[in-house]
């Protein structure tokens, strides 16, 4: 039953894909929802409202988690649970038409079974779980090498570097490099490709859930910034990391 779940929203992924470039040839709206630079678009709302439709279609048990508020009120975890960012990186997809990704991932009785990262303009689905792998496309991807903080690129959310706390500033010296792209899902690609060894970012569940379901099989880490495992239904301030950045973090971090 999973890999017939798996299959099917692979392509599910793909469609919305297509719906997403579809949209972008043509106007849409762009409201504020906290502040100016926290934005929402009608394709969110629409990408979301299509994803959740289909989720209930392929898995009509399960309940969904979802950023535009079509979702399911879900306090635990039991059974399955999707949870589902229509578009992550809106400022980026308003602004740049690029660097955006959407995401989607099934917990199952609170283990992180699949994620699904769909980068959108380089026509890469990341996908995998559940002991079989994590793949590109149809490619199969190895996991990182496990470098430490001095060999490493690390990406921190520009809200983190603002502020200067938990020495922040510290790690980013240490680092071999900082770089920042607006997205937990692009920012979560890199991780996995290890094209980065490390990210640290205020976290909510839709941000993390698919790349936590994707690092977990590559065997890297996703913490807390005090090193516990994070509760993916109240993610805070999160690390995803190699093992040696992790603990590199860890030892600097106050």
């Amino acid at each position: 039953m999973l890999e017939e779940i798996d299959a099917q929203v692979q392509q599910l992924m793909w469609d919305v894909r297509e719906r997403t470039l579809q949209r972008m040839k043509k106007s849409y709206d762009v409201d504020l929802k906290t502040s100016y630079k926290d934005l929402v678009t009608t394709v969110d709302k629409e990408n979301e409202q299509f994803l959740n439709q289909r989720l209930r279609q392929i898995d009509p048990s399960a309940r969904i988690i979802s950023e535009e508020g079509y979702g399911d009120r879900v306090d635990n975890l039991d059974g399955h649970v999707f949870i589902v960012d229509p578009i992550d990186g809106t400022m980026n997809f308003v602004m740049q038409h690029r660097n955006f990704a959407i995401m989607v991932a099934l917990y199952v009785d609170g283990r992180p079974t699949y994620g699904y990262i769909m980068d959108v303009m380089n026509n890469e689905l990341y996908h995998g779980g559940n002991g079989h792998g994590v793949y590109v496309n149809d490619q199969r991807l190895n996991t990182p090498a496990n470098n430490g903080l001095h060999d490493s690129l690390i990406v921190v959310n520009a809200g983190l570097t603002l502020d200067g706390g938990h020495n922040i500033r510290e790690i980013e010296k240490q680092a071999r490099g900082l770089r920042m792209y607006g997205s937990a899902g692009i920012e979560m690609i890199y991780v996995i490709t290890g094209r980065i060894g490390g990210y640290l970012s205020y976290l909510k569940p839709w941000d993390l859930a698919a790349g936590m379901a994707l690092a977990d099989e590559m065997g890297l880490v996703a913490k807390g910034i005090d090193g516990r495992r994070v509760n993916v239904l109240s993610s805070n301030l999160v690390l995803v990391a190699t093992k040696q950045v992790t603990d590199d973090i860890l030892e600097l971090v106050d």
